[in-house]
């Protein structure tokens, strides 16, 4: 069974990663839903031409483009600038959707302004986009340099052809977001409204270049006064996940406005009024549902005069009086309830305030109300009807005839999903209208409530409830809630305890009191789970029908933020009336397979880190202080059998050790997560190491050829040739490759069959090579030393012992030379991403584009010293002498640079690996001078 160890973890980790693919491509479908539809434009594009070389040399390489909507508005720019910046492999063509929706709203038929914009003296709006030829800039620092070049310069060219003083808009949509960030701080820039953008984490972390650029966008998040907005798909974008799309914390700790009148926002598509839906990470671009906000904010904002007025703030009414006779008292503890209101003129009720005896004095009590198709406060559906509500506070008796009321505050105003019994939510492919949606009004009333009403559908009040959990979840548990009558519209359950990470799902199954014969409630029980102010998702709640509870409150490798709390959850139950639609009882457990897919989304980079290190230490245990040797295949047999238990428990600890979120996990730390940080920690260790056996039996494969392919051996002007293209043409990640390939074949000539005695010598078998029949020996104490046979002691004994000593570290090349092909295998993912952005840049640029910042041949250097070393059927001595330290512990800071800071940071894991290299020529180097 041990013998076969390697065998058995490949396998499962082969079924563990078929399971987590599945469960992760579950994830929009279970978790969050996609509901949009498609949009539809009539675009045109103007090439700027005029935006040529003289303004950048970079317009050789990329293309400025104007959008017009055929048909609507003239070809001529003539409104306020928006300039759409495209992410990684995106085309300027995305902008289509968007602006064909601005131009469509701001003209209510072609050529003619809608009247609700040309009373405010509001300009349409000329979309500019960039094409960047798909480039792939999520990959490649120097790219990503040249997209914020070429986009300065294209905001600077768009507003050379506006009167002086006008601001341009910018919108970016995946990595575009990150190169509109880097043009902050700019006076001339109103806002930034960015799509999908992973703001606090690269979604690729290959690249030092890449960190470089955020750690610069993180100071200017932190300091600019620009008003940026940022609107996450949710659970849906499996491209980018969704917490670090989340905009970091300003100076003040906080988002909203600053003293500069900008603001930081973050909103996700699943708590977009009118949206309520997760949204993909390309679909962002086109969902009717967003791409109509979207547009609208840009129009909004076009129209702003100044910074405060993009901002909203909400005004007291003053003092009212009542009349008598004028208002109608409902009973204490009854709700308001109007169903289709007839045009009667205005009416008043007053809700009497119930007893708060069970209740925290200092909160008081919250008055809600429902309002379908109707307005409260100038918050309503895009096409409401005349059916206007206000919520007062009213002191004084309902028997006297002086009542005097002032307009209450909200705490909470707007609009609620209204989902359709029997249907899925959101609805597949046609989502939610602008026309929906039911608004909400919450209140803190000590005293009293006043409402008047004026038409249309119905009108719901009354208050609410609360009801606490502060057990932790082990296993599930079942909440029941207490039998609300006709006493609350609104029921907040607080699970203070239940921790709040990316990774966890928890399944949610609500019990209802259950009889058919109900007559239906103008509004069905609605949950809403709150993760932080930015992150809200709406469930409707049937009998038996289990709900996925998710966050993106805290995640692996994201800073923590104030506002976004790694402990609790916030779930609020709404219903407009009393009835067997009552929620009675919720069992709440976690959703394992869910949980297992939101995983295997977060750690893909971690696990190419940590295979790094575990093959590190493989070559570790082969460069023992004996200078004994082991195949590759056995060296993974002891290191299943021995070392990986004690690598799980070692990396169990640091998991519970409070090391921060950029290291080892990323969660180390975190409150509640201990345990489940452990657990995850030895699970990720196992499917490493059988990762790394697996990828050992594809290279075994690749390995077995009938015949030998002639290399021709490295010479010092071939050398230095490669290193010149390196340095003046080639990136050196293509040398990286090629040396991949050379170790591979010379592995595949070492590892065929060699002659047995007397069989018929083949041509690949025939040394061409001459041989010398005898060997001189200069010195006899060098020849001892360097491994030569003497011919002055003829004896068996003597040739004996001297075999023994002559036996090299690695009993033939074979395995030295295949150990260094699996760590270079595990290095190449590091390097191959740089060179899918040269083939791609040499397609779409031409092959005389430049490609700049990957001319350092101290990163490929030592790997192709090593592989010209070897390729000449050479050994490297790791044989530890004294007074001398062993390259192999180079081996150990290389694992621990790849376990601890990997994760986060992968390029460190290469550069330790490459200075590894480097130092294991220079000891064989000195091992010469030193016999």
């Amino acid at each position: 069974m041990t013998r076969n160890a390697p065998t058995i973890l490949g396998v499962f980790t082969l079924l563990a990663a078929c399971t987590v693919y599945r469960a992760a491509s579950d994830i929009p479908r279970r978790l969050s839903p996609q509901g949009c539809r498609m949009s539809w434009m009539s675009p045109s594009y103007l090439l700027q031409s005029e935006f040529n070389t003289s303004w950048t040399p970079l317009a050789s390489r990329y293309s400025l483009w104007l959008y017009r909507e055929v048909g609507w508005e003239p070809h001529q720019a003539m409104g306020t600038p928006v300039l759409f910046i495209p992410g990684n492999a995106g085309s300027s063509h995305q902008v289509r959707s968007i602006a064909s929706s601005a131009a469509r709203q701001y003209f209510s038929s072609p050529f003619v302004v809608s009247d609700e914009f040309s009373g405010r003296r509001m300009k349409p709006l000329d979309f500019y986009a960039v094409e960047f030829n798909e480039d792939l800039s999520a990959f490649h620092g120097p790219t990503l340099d040249s997209q914020i070049a070429y986009a300065s310069a294209a905001v600077t060219y768009i507003l050379a052809r506006y009167p002086p003083g006008t601001e341009i808009i910018v919108i970016g949509h995946s990595m575009g977001g990150v190169v509109g960030t880097a043009l902050l701080p700019a006076v001339h820039i109103s806002a930034l409204i960015t799509m999908s953008t992973p703001h606090t984490l690269p979604p690729a972390r290959f690249d030092a270049r890449v960190e470089a650029i955020y750690v610069r966008n993180r100071d200017v998040l932190a300091r600019a006064a620009t008003p940026i907005l940022s609107l996450c798909g949710g659970a849906t974008d499996m491209m980018v996940p969704s917490e670090s799309c989340v905009l970091p914390e300003g100076e003040d700790g906080g988002e909203g406005e600053d003293e500069g009148g900008g603001y930081r926002r973050t909103v996700f598509t699943s708590a977009l009024e009118g949206a309520w839906t997760g949204v993909g990470h390309r679909e962002m671009v086109w969902c009717h549902q967003v791409r109509w906000r979207v547009a609208r904010a840009a129009l909004e904002l076009g129209g702003a005069a100044s910074a405060g007025a993009r901002g909203g703030c909400w005004t007291g009414g003053g003092q009212a009086g009542l009349e008598e006779g004028t208002y109608e008292v409902l009973p204490e503890g009854e709700h308001l309830v109007l169903r289709y209101p007839r045009p009667r003129g205005a009416r008043t009720y007053l809700v009497p305030v119930p007893n708060a005896e069970d209740e925290d004095e200092e909160d008081g009590r919250a008055f809600v109300l429902y309002v379908s198709a109707g307005t409260i406060s100038g918050v309503s559906p895009h096409h409401a009807t005349d059916l206007h509500v206000s919520v007062q506070l009213c002191v004084g008796s309902s028997a006297d005839a002086d009542v005097a009321c002032s307009s209450l505050a909200p705490t909470t105003l707007k609009l609620l999903p209204s989902p359709i019994p029997g249907k899925p939510f959101p609805v597949p492919d046609e989502g939610s209208d602008e026309s929906e949606g039911v608004v909400l009004f919450e209140g803190e009333v000590p005293r009293g409530a006043k409402g008047d009403g004026d038409r249309r559908r119905w009108v719901v009040g009354g208050f609410d409830g609360r009801y606490d959990v502060e057990s932790l979840i082990f296993g599930g548990v079942k909440i029941s809630l207490p039998h609300s009558g006709n006493s609350r519209l609104r029921l907040r359950i607080t699970l203070a305890r239940l921790p709040a990470n990316a990774l966890l799902v928890y399944r949610l199954v609500p019990q209802t009191a259950g009889d058919s014969s109900c007559a239906a409630p103008s509004f069905y029980p609605l949950l809403m789970h709150t993760s932080h102010a930015s992150e809200i998702h709406y469930y409707p709640l049937t009998s038996d029908k289990p709900v996925s509870l998710h966050t993106h409150s805290s995640a692996p490798y994201v800073p923590p933020l104030r506002l976004t709390p790694s402990l609790g959850f916030n779930l609020t139950i709404y219903s407009a009336e009393s009835s067997c639609n009552d929620i009675t009882e919720l069992s709440l457990a976690v959703d394992w397979w869910a949980t297992a897919g939101r995983i295997g989304t977060r750690y893909p980079t971690t696990l190419l880190s940590w295979g790094i290190g575990i093959v590190s230490l493989l070559l570790f245990q082969a460069w023992s202080a004996q200078g004994q040797q082991l195949s590759v295949g056995e060296l993974l047999g002891m290191f299943v059998r021995r070392t990986m238990p004690t690598l799980m428990a070692v990396s169990a600890v640091v998991a519970l050790l409070p090391v921060g979120p950029e290291y080892h996990l990323g969660i180390a730390g975190e409150m509640g997560m201990g345990a489940a940080s452990a657990v995850l920690a030895v699970f990720l260790v196992g499917i490493a190491a059988g990762v790394v056996c697996v990828s050992w039996w594809v290279l075994v494969g690749l390995m077995r050829r009938p015949e030998d392919v002639g290399l021709r051996r490295s010479t010092v002007v071939s050398m230095a040739l490669v290193l010149l293209l390196i340095f003046l043409f080639v990136p050196w990640q293509v040398a990286f490759l090629g040396c991949w390939v050379i170790q591979l074949f010379n592995c595949a000539a070492t590892s065929r069959p060699k002659p047995y005695p007397g069989s018929v010598p083949t041509l690949a078998s025939t040394p061409t090579e001459s041989i010398p029949l005898r060997e001189r020996i200069q010195d006899g104490d060098k020849a001892d030393d360097e491994g030569e046979l003497s011919v002055d002691d003829p004896t068996p004994s003597s040739l004996h012992a001297r075999a023994e000593t002559l036996k090299p570290p690695f009993t033939t090349s074979e395995h030295q030379n295949m150990s260094i092909l699996l760590l270079m295998t595990w290095l190449l993912p590091l390097a191959a991403p740089v060179l899918a952005v040269w083939v791609r840049t040499l397609q779409t640029a031409g092959y005389t584009a430049p490609f700049s910042g990957d001319h350092n041949v101290l990163k490929v250097a030592p790997v192709l010293w090593l592989v010209e070393y070897l390729g000449r059927g050479r050994v490297l001595d790791t044989r530890t002498r004294r007074g001398t330290v062993s390259a192999r512990w180079g081996f150990v800071v290389v694992a621990g640079v790849a376990f601890l800071g990997g994760g986060r940071r992968a390029y460190l894991v290469y550069d330790a690996a490459n200075v590894q290299m480097g130092f294991l020529l220079l000891c064989q180097v000195a091992s010469w001078y030193s016999r």
